[in-house]
């Protein structure tokens, strides 16, 4: 079945009413709904509208603060601390960010470690922000802990995403955004919704053994069952699991230890009978300025250089093209601004449900139709 599609502006504007009727504040409201379509746009569903319902499942229970009180903890000319207060990540992310970059064009670097914060969506979101000023930009997160150690059986890790953005001249910036994991785990969802086979060598079961069962996977993951993603590279160490392990490890004491967040199983604790507690999700932003290295059109004259040696270079037998970091989800998201974004019918449903419960309305009258 053909998936409608709907403008991304008649997204947000739904998304933002949302959270704004749920207690938001106009402005923390407006940034969540823009990284959520951003995400939708950019071609990453996983983290995108199909999440609405994670946020106001949080936020009606109070493990999300609504309106939460931030504080800066401690500040140098280069680092801050920033303690989130329980409320969305994305606004909370969005400020550390502003920060470092505001730090980095003052001195040349800065860095900002946030504790007790929430899920911030897309980690290129807060990178990409870096380019405007001319700065190489830096953001992770750690998580709920999805993701099995190398030669474990037990989900001990988040799937700890990075993102590294960096400017080019007449070329596109290049994006980094990756999970440290196979795969996120809003993809298992994504695929589960589509009823896509899971690929084997991206899971394992509660006793460690690589194991295709979606359904099982996730609510093993749900539960805490035992079992869960693997690191990125796969099991064991003939393909480079333990390097992902690694990373994944690196996230969390940069985002966690670092700043007192939560840290591997600490990150969304669960209470007495499986109730969710705070997450106090730990996020890392960094933001380097360029002039601060070189000058900067030589930079971006020497990306650019760098980006048509990759794309130039000899392709493998049937492969037309190289892509670098960040070159699909920019073509993504000119497409999905013309057409509209497409939505599963799971994920209408659920935005209808959402637009009853709280008495709103979703003003979709043509929802094959670009708003």
């Amino acid at each position: 079945m053909k998936e409608p599609r709907v403008g991304a502006e008649t997204l947000r504007h739904f998304c933002q009413q949302v959270f704004e009727r749920l207690g938001v504040p106009e402005e923390d409201a407006a940034i969540t709904a823009d990284l959520l379509v951003a995400a939708d746009l950019r071609g990453i569903d996983s983290h995108g509208v199909a999440h609405l319902k994670r946020y106001v499942d949080g936020l009606r229970t109070g493990v999300m603060i609504a309106n939460p009180r931030v504080q800066l903890i401690k500040e140098t000319f280069s680092t801050a601390l920033i303690d989130g207060g329980g409320g969305l990540g994305q606004p909370i992310g969005v400020q550390a960010m502003r920060l470092a970059i505001e730090k980095a064009r003052e001195g040349g670097a800065g860095f900002v470690a946030v504790r007790n914060s929430n899920h911030y969506g897309i980690a290129g979101y807060y990178a990409i922000m870096a380019l405007a000023s001319d700065c190489i930009g830096i953001s992770m997160t750690n998580a709920s802990p999805l993701v099995v150690p190398t030669f474990g059986r037990e989900a001990i890790l988040g799937t700890n995403p990075i993102s590294v953005a960096a400017p080019a001249g007449q070329e596109r910036p290049f994006v980094l955004d990756m999970a440290t994991s196979v795969v996120p785990r809003g993809k298992l969802e994504l695929y589960h919704r589509l009823a896509k086979p899971l690929l084997k060598g991206w899971a394992v079961d509660e006793r460690g053994n690589t194991t295709t069962d979606i359904g099982a996977i996730l609510k093993n993951l749900s539960e805490r069952l035992g079992g869960g993603i693997l690191p990125l590279g796969g099991e064991g160490e003939e393909l480079g699991g333990h390097k992902g392990y690694g990373l994944a490890l690196m996230v969390d004491i940069l985002s966690g230890v670092l700043g007192g967040a939560g840290y591997a199983h600490r990150v969304h604790p669960k209470g007495e009978g499986g109730k969710m507690k705070p997450g106090n999700v730990g996020h890392f932003f960094g933001a380097l300025l360029i002039e601060a290295f070189r000058p900067l059109d030589e930079f971006k004259t020497t990306m650019d250089d760098l980006i048509r040696r990759l794309k130039g270079s000899a392709k493998a037998e049937g492969e037309s093209r190289i892509y670098i970091h960040g070159e699909k989800e920019w073509e993504m998201e000119e497409e999905r601004r013309k057409r509209g974004i497409p939505l599963h019918p799971q994920v209408l449903t659920t935005m209808e449900q959402i637009a009853e419960e709280l008495n709103l309305p979703l003003i979709l009258d043509n929802p094959s139709k670009v708003c």
